[in-house]
């Protein structure tokens, strides 16, 4: 861990806050003045105002101390972004079952593993909330998508699922669904394309806005959604994804 936060202010995990959407995430809470840590395998790039901490969502053990970590360096838990997530591409025959496993282990059990750690300091928390990254592809079908496909629809009902189970206790559960969003995750898929450059054309014009969604935009979503501004909203689904989920334009 690297820096001391403002004593009292809610604390908040993001996991995969490495990089990408959730480095932005964790940018986004702490300009809200939030005390956030930063779970990621990988956590070179994290600075202060934001901590970090070394976390596998693959491995129970690992998410259940960084949360024991979290808790009893800061007194509690407020806030879980369950952000963590691996791409995948491919139809529903191109990825052997190895690879199905993989992937549904980080993308949606990850999610499980890191809010049954959190629950029991939520619980405690005078305004808990949980914000999972969903996708575009929970709810569009997408072209060479199959396997990423299906752990975000997965992921999409989980969040309702939890919505519901813990609306009693005082814990709003919503999602981010980004479009395609220009992060290194996204830059490394193209770089595997045969054609970067016009495949990333393509991905900009499926969306209506005509480019790529920014972390930063995304970011500002899970921002509103974690904090009390959002304080009646819980089991909804906010889309940052530059009209594709609701627009049919002429081309």
């Amino acid at each position: 861990m690297t820096s001391e936060p403002i004593p009292g202010a809610p604390v908040a995990i993001v996991t995969g806050g490495g990089s990408g959407i959730g480095h932005a995430v964790t940018l986004a809470l702490a300009a809200d003045g939030m005390r956030v840590v930063a779970l990621d395998l990988r956590t070179e790039g994290v600075e202060p105002p934001v901590t970090a901490l070394r976390c596998d969502v693959a491995d129970d053990a690992s998410v259940r101390a960084a949360v024991a970590e979290v808790v009893d360096r800061f007194g509690g838990l407020d806030v879980v972004v369950a952000n963590a997530g691996i791409a995948a591409a491919g139809t529903v025959a191109d990825n052997d079952d190895e690879e199905w496993h993989r992937v549904l282990d980080v993308n949606v059990l990850g999610v499980v593993r890191v809010v049954r750690a959190a629950l029991p300091h939520l619980l405690r928390s005078p305004a808990a909330s949980i914000v999972t990254t969903c996708s575009i592809a929970a709810t569009a079908g997408l072209p060479k998508r199959a396997l990423y496909s299906a752990t975000k629809g997965a992921v999409l009902s989980l969040t309702r699922a939890m919505a519901a189970d813990h609306l009693a206790d005082g814990i709003r559960v919503n999602a981010v669904a980004p479009g395609t969003a220009d992060t290194p995750w996204v830059g490394r898929l193209l770089a595997a394309a045969d054609d970067p450059a016009t495949e990333r054309a393509a991905l900009e014009a499926r969306q209506p806005m005509g480019r790529l969604v920014t972390a930063q935009e995304v970011a500002a979503a899970v921002a509103y959604l974690a904090g009390s501004a959002a304080s009646a909203t819980t089991g909804t689904v906010l889309e940052v994804d530059g009209g594709m989920s609701g627009l049919r334009l002429p081309r």
